[in-house]
Order: structure tokens, then C-alpha cells, then sequence
């Protein structure tokens, strides 16, 4: 094992130790020196009603004293030359973040305290010194650790508050979605979630399932987008032996596997007019029939479906449904754009960090200031699937312990807010809409990296309508 993989594995046996021990449990001083009666006095002393303690006279291998006493504190006797200690100090920190560091010198100048302090150290002890003066400096240290214990509690209080089933989030928008989703789970029969694409509609289905009576039986996925039109049917229905050219065997479709479970069909707004119609005899009736065949098949399915599009606008223009729409929205869970609660993105930062710290195996302690404001004023058009993308990027090219501009993709190192609140072409006019509309989606092929499809859920368009525009603006794909 090498030190930084030891680092991590003393780091969380630290973590959990603090969260685990009482505040007067006793805990592990080492003390580094050449002088022995050194560590006789102190060990003859009141000290040691709450501290253990182990003496060490080697500085060459030091983390292995370390690790071999589990020490929580290090009282460290300096030699002359100071390059050394800062050297030492740093190596400690980098070895294991939470021990506490005490220098013991002869005597230190105000730019020496600074610079050690900066490096890790916790407290100075100008020898000669009294047993008094370390007694103090320790009870410090405890209330310091015992006030870390409070806070590691308090941080997994308002994780357990925040975090929702996979979902994370504290604005309002998405406290009403999770009471929701609590409040239905139990009871529904077809549930509709919409929002953009990017805003967790596929973590909201799996929340409800995971809520659900039916939690212990299949949770079935269809992704309505990637099924070619002519295979919807098949898909969804199944089909029999001799159904088609190529039909050799009996194929079950996706209802029938979710038979008593739920199915999740994600961006219904794509499935087919032909189509929508069976879709709403199996709600309806509980039954379907698999291509080729002249028999209707029993069904419990409970149904969520979720899209992107606006379904009452697709009603209008005659491409859903509207007795299928209605029979689907019994619930409706809207899942808010990232834009509209930027109270949870630094909550999403350091959930999608520390997850890709620990993938990584990298000690990512967050991002610069630069970066919080980048990321509250930028817009987000991939939502909450853009920002983990974007993070995880960075977390993969950093190589500090904060991500900065540099590791952000060209797009947002040249983001500007205010070239992109109103769009122009130049400043004597405003834009026409189509010159707005061109600007727009050659801006989200270049932030999606042409990817037609994500392109087109964003627009809220079919990728033919997107091809159209494609041709019609001169546009590169």
C-alpha cells in the first residue's frame, strides 16, 4: 500500500474514530525528541489521565510511528535548521490531514509561526516550558476535536436532510418535489415527471419504486428516444413466433416483464400517434395484445412516465394524445431547471466531488471562487447532468486541491455572463428571432459537442424538425 492510500485509509478510520469516541475518551500523543526525560516528565504527570503516551526518538520514519502509535496529537522537537520542519510538517498533513501538530523549539520568530501554521502546525512550545502550558495546549486540542465530532454529526444531519433517494437538493422547488414523491409512492397507478432534460427525472422515477409497495419487484426502463418507430410496438408489447419475417421465437415485451412491478418510459412525448392508443388500452384495461397474436394478456403494471417536452402544446398540435395525457397525469412531479435553484448547486458540487475525489483518488477539497461564481451565473442548459459532466471532467484533470478555471472545458472558461443574458449581433441592433434561434443552437451544438439528440431534447424538438433548422440556418453538424 502506498502512503497516499494509506493517508485515505487513516484518514477515514480518524473520521469515524471521532465520530465514534466520547469527548473525555483518552487519545494517542507522540512525542518526537532526543530527550527522553522529556518524555518521563510528561508521562509522570496529570497528563496522562486522558492521554496515552508514546516517545519516539527518529525523525527519518516518521510516518510509521505515526501510524504504529494511531497517534492523534505529535509533539515534534525541532532542530535548528527550519526548512526541515516545514518539510516534516507538510509530509504529516499530506500523511494524514486531522493529526495535530505541536513544534517544540527554542524559540520561534513571528514569520516562523506563520509559515509553520500555514504547513499544518496546530500549536507552538517554547522549551523550556512547563507540564501547565502543554496541559493547556492539549484541552484546546480536545475541545477543537470534540467541536470536529459535532461537526462531522451536523454535516451527515443535513446530508440525511438533503439527500433525497439519489436526488439532492434544499430549494423549495425540490423539498415539494420529495414530499411528493413520498406522499404518491404508495398509492399511484401512472405518474407524470417532467422537466427538462438533465433535471433527475430518471432518479425521481427510481425514488418512487424505491418508495413503492412494489419496491421488491422490477423497475423497468424504456427509453422512448432510442427505439426506432417501426420497433415501438414489439418493444413495448412483445411478439409471437411467426409474427414477421425473422420472428423464430416467442419475444416477452417490456409490460410483460414488468408485470407486477413498475415500467418507466422516459420521454413518452417520443412514442408514435399508432402507438399511443395501445399505450392507453393497457392503462386502462390492464391488458395488451403481442404482435401477431389474437389473444389479450393480463397485466399489473404501474406506470411513470417522464418528458421534456410540453405535452399540451404537442396536444394542440395533434402529436399526443390528450385522453392518453390525462390518464397519465394523475400526478404530476415538475422537476425544476438547475437556473431556477441555484441554492443547490454548491450541495451538487460537493456531492459530485467527493464521489469523483474517491473514483479518482484524488484529495479534491472543492472549488476556487472563481469557479462559485462561474457556476451560479452560468445557465446550465444540461442541468444537473451538464454540471456532473463538467465536474467530473475537471475532477480528472486537476491537479490541486481546488479545481480552477483551467480545468473547466473551453466553453466556460470563455463564458461571459453578459454576452450571454441578451445575445447580439452587433450593437446597433437587436438580433431578429431567427438570428437569436441560429445563435442559440449553434451555442448548445457546441455544449452538448454535437450531439444531435441531447440538442433536440433541449429544444424541446424532434431531431427532424432539428435537421430542418440544421439546413435552413447553415449550420455544421
Amino acid at each position: 500500500m502506498n502512503i497516499m492510500e494509506q493517508s485515505k485509509t487513516l484518514k477515514l478510520t480518524k473520521v469515524n474514530e471521532i465520530l465514534q469516541k466520547k469527548p473525555d475518551s483518552s487519545m494517542n500523543l507522540l512525542l518526537i525528541s532526543k530527550d527522553f526525560s522529556l518524555y518521563d516528565s510528561i508521562k509522570k504527570s496529570t497528563i496522562t489521565s486522558n492521554w496515552k503516551i508514546f516517545f519516539d526518538r527518529t525523525m527519518e520514519d516518521i510516518l510509521s510511528s505515526v501510524k504504529k502509535h494511531d497517534a492523534h496529537v505529535a509533539i515534534i522537537e525541532v532542530e535548528k535548521n527550519r526548512k526541515d520542519t516545514i518539510a516534516l510538517l507538510k509530509k504529516l498533513k499530506k500523511f494524514d490531514s486531522l493529526l495535530d501538530m505541536i513544534v517544540l523549539g527554542e524559540s520561534f520568530s513571528p514569520e516562523e509561526v506563520m509559515n509553520m501554521i500555514n504547513h499544518g502546525a496546530t500549536d507552538f512550545l517554547t522549551k523550556p516550558f512547563k507540564l501547565r502550558r502543554l496541559e493547556q495546549t492539549l484541552k484546546k486540542i480536545s475541545k477543537k476535536r470534540t467541536l470536529r465530532k459535532e461537526t462531522f454529526l451536523l454535516e451527515k444531519k443535513l446530508e440525511k436532510k438533503y439527500f433525497f433517494h439519489g436526488m439532492i437538493g434544499k430549494s423549495p422547488y425540490m423539498f415539494e418535489a420529495f414530499s411528493l414523491i413520498e406522499n404518491i409512492a404508495k398509492y399511484f397507478t401512472s405518474v407524470l415527471i417532467t422537466g427538462e432534460t438533465g433535471t433527475g427525472k430518471e432518479m425521481a422515477a427510481k425514488a418512487i419504486h424505491n418508495l413503492s409497495l412494489n419496491n421488491n419487484n422490477k423497475f423497468i426502463i424504456c427509453d422512448c428516444v432510442s427505439i426506432p418507430e417501426s420497433l415501438f410496438e414489439s418493444e413495448l408489447f412483445g411478439y409471437i413466433k411467426g409474427a414477421f419475417t425473422g420472428a423464430d421465437k416467442n419475444k416477452k415485451g417490456l409490460f410483460e416483464e414488468a408485470d407486477g412491478g413498475i415500467i418507466f418510459l422516459d420521454e413518452i412525448g417520443e412514442i408514435p400517434l399508432s402507438i399511443q392508443a395501445k399505450l392507453l388500452r393497457v392503462l386502462e384495461h390492464h391488458q395488451f395484445r403481442p404482435l401477431g397474436s389474437n389473444e389479450n394478456r393480463k397485466v399489473e403494471v404501474r406506470v411513470i412516465a417522464a418528458t421534456s417536452r410540453k405535452l399540451r402544446e404537442c396536444i394542440k398540435t395533434h402529436t399526443f394524445r390528450e385522453d392518453l395525457f390525462h390518464r397519465l397525469n394523475k400526478v404530476e412531479i415538475h422537476l425544476p431547471p438547475l437556473r431556477e435553484r441555484p441554492e443547490d448547486i454548491p450541495l451538487l458540487v460537493r456531492y459530485f466531488i467527493d464521489r469523483y475525489s474517491r473514483q479518482f483518488s484524488k484529495e479534491l477539497k472543492g472549488i476556487s471562487r472563481q469557479i462559485q461564481k462561474l457556476f451560479l451565473q452560468y445557465r446550465w442548459p444540461g442541468n444537473v447532468r451538464e454540471l456532473e459532466n463538467v465536474l467530473e471532467r475537471a475532477s480528472m484533470l486537476c491537479k490541486k486541491e481546488f479545481i480552477d478555471i483551467g480545468d473547466m472545458p473551453k466553453y466556460l472558461q470563455d463564458f461571459s455572463p453578459s454576452a450571454h443574458e441578451i445575445p447580439f449581433i452587433n450593437k446597433e441592433r437587436l438580433s431578429t428571432l431567427d438570428e437569436l434561434e441560429k445563435e442559440y443552437i449553434a451555442y448548445l451544438l457546441k455544449t452538448t459537442k454535437h450531439n444531435l439528440r441531447k440538442t433536440a431534447k433541449i429544444l424541446n424538438i424532434s431531431r427532424t424538425t432539428l435537421y430542418n433548422k440544421l439546413k435552413k440556418y447553415d449550420l455544421e453538424h
